[in-house]
């Protein structure tokens, strides 16, 4: 018995979750606690400490114990690490080289594994550590296609297979592969998408949101759906919506009812990093779930995209971007500016008239609210023309459905926000009767309590906020039904969104004379469009 100071390392791999019971933190770093004391008790070694490794893996090197460990090593704080076994230590052959047949030595540390054998203090079984290395290797990198291959054909299948739900769905509590939709969050998603095809930008969006309290997704989870965040670092400071996030939510298909995974993926089964992978390899299930945007909405809203990225460098039209084109050169119409040099946009011009003259195109000069005007008496007409009654009755039912559909949004909402309010109040109380008992400082107390008063006081905004507006909209409720669809068939103003669903070109000729091209037209039927009156 030399009395040498050891240290144990402990190792719970992914691949033995299964060995968990439950209300057992980790049956198996238990069992290998208790190995690893009896062993180095019977041989007379003094424990100076013990590294554990929960629910990691063994072919990387950055676990939190494993890091630990390595500091103190190189600082001299112990002569020896015992483990159950060399693959508790490390599954890459790689790290085991760097490890135990470099550093350790180097740094005087013997290595011991205990129901393995391999032991750096005894130099004729170095080939068995490193053909048990490879072995344990080989183990990892079969294991890891396996898992893939499970992981892609539950993908094929239509399984969720995301740690956290996108925003505007919930894990189904039956099943966690499924998605259920959230009706609040989804609410604000459609409004999201609302609002940008009626032209408000992405940045304007989040503007919005901020301002009317929304919060924003990863505070939205955490707060209302308690969702745990494990890691701090990975819940955002900012509680203000941002332009990356509503331009996330507008281009991700799975508000449609679609799956789309597989797009990002390992290097390497030794290596943590993800690439990006090409569009061939994507996994697409289509009809997994409940869409929340119908998918015809969000192609406009992919199309609006398109539009607004292609007009980022040269002058948008407003409402008319991608749409206004000179009838004879075809090219698209540039903004006209007031001389004045106020910068106010009066109409619109050739493109090719306004870069390179006269002799290869006219002017097609025409005036905004000239342009306005025309197309909506036009569209109007044409609406008014291809309506029948049937239309109209489906559009008075349809309107019907989309506010009791708003009411229940409001309705879930609340019910989400008092849930979460009830919660509060009574990790408060809970606190106050734990500050009673003594078992909390006064100081930790009143800590907590400023803390929960916050978050009362904000759940109970947002609920006097809803209800406020449920009323409102319960008063306007007979109103709206019986004429809102009304405004559908007779347009006063024009806006982005309208354009956009309604009309794939318009066309300017050299008279001012417009030509209307509808995306309802039977292509078969006419393929002249409309001119407008």
């Amino acid at each position: 018995m030399d009395g040498k100071r050891a240290v144990l390392y402990l190792r719970l791999s992914k691949e033995d979750l299964h060995k968990r019971k439950e209300g057992d933190d980790s049956i198996s770093i238990k069992n290998q606690r208790l190995l690893l004391t009896e062993y180095a008790l019977a041989k007379g070694y003094q424990i100076v400490d013990v590294y554990s490794d929960d629910d990691e893996s063994g072919l990387y090197d950055n676990r939190p114990g494993f890091e630990l460990m390595m500091e103190d090593a190189r600082l001299g704080k112990f002569d020896l690490v015992i483990a159950k076994s060399q693959s508790r230590f490390s599954r890459n052959m790689e790290h085991i080289e760097k490890y135990l047949h470099h550093d350790f030595p180097l740094l005087g540390i013997r290595f011991i594994g205990v129901a393995d054998y391999a032991d750096t203090g005894n130099l004729g079984n170095k080939k068995a550590r490193q053909i048990n290395g490879l072995v344990n290797e080989w183990y990892c990198e079969d294991l890891s296609d396996n898992i893939r291959s499970v992981f892609k054909a539950k993908m094929k299948a239509g399984q969720f297979l995301g740690s956290s739900c996108p925003y505007g769905y919930r894990k189904d509590p039956e099943n966690h592969n499924h998605l259920l939709v959230d009706a609040y969050a989804a609410s604000v998603v459609r409004k999201i998408f609302a609002l940008y095809l009626e032209g408000y930008g992405k940045g304007k969006i989040a503007s919005m949101l901020s301002a009317e309290g929304v919060l924003i997704p990863t505070r939205y989870k955490q707060q209302v759906l308690g969702v745990p965040y494990s890691n701090s670092k990975l819940l955002p400071q900012t509680k203000a919506w941002s332009y990356q996030t509503v331009h996330t939510i507008l281009g991700n298909p799975v508000y449609t009812g679609i799956l789309v995974q597989n797009k990002y993926n390992k290097v390497s089964y030794k290596d943590k990093k993800k690439v990006k992978m090409p569009e061939e390899s994507w996994i697409i299930a289509e009809n997994t779930h409940e869409p929340i945007i119908d998918r015809h909405i969000f192609e406009l809203a992919q199309e609006r995209q398109r539009q607004r990225t292609k007009s980022v460098q040269g002058a948008p039209n407003g409402i008319f971007s991608g749409r206004l084109f000179c009838a004879d050169c075809k090219k698209s119409m540039e903004r006209l500016y007031a001389r004045n040099g106020e910068g106010r946009v009066i109409g619109y011009i050739c493109k090719t008239y306004k870069k390179q003259g006269k002799r290869f195109c006219g002017s097609h000069k025409i005036l905004k609210g000239e342009l306005e005007q025309a197309v909506l008496r036009s569209l109007n007409e044409e609406m008014a023309n291809i309506l029948t009654e049937s239309d109209r009755e489906e559009l008075r039912r349809f309107e019907a459905c989309l506010s009791n559909r708003e009411r229940e949004e409001t309705d879930g909402q609340l019910e989400l926000l008092q849930g979460q309010l009830e919660k509060v109040q009574k990790y408060k109380k809970g606190a106050f009767e734990k500050y009673l008992d003594n078992v909390i400082m006064e100081a930790d107390y009143k800590q907590y309590a400023a803390q929960y008063d916050g978050q009362i006081q904000e759940l109970e905004r947002h609920i006097l906020a809803l209800s406020g507006e449920g009323l409102r909209k319960d008063a306007k409720q007979g109103t709206e039904c019986a004429d809102g669809f009304e405004g559908r068939i007779n347009l006063e103003k024009l806006d982005r969104r309208i354009v956009s669903e309604l009309i794939d070109r318009i066309e300017v000729g050299a008279d001012g004379e417009l030509t209307v091209y509808y995306k309802f037209r039977n292509p078969w039927e006419d393929s002249g469009g409309d001119k407008a009156p």
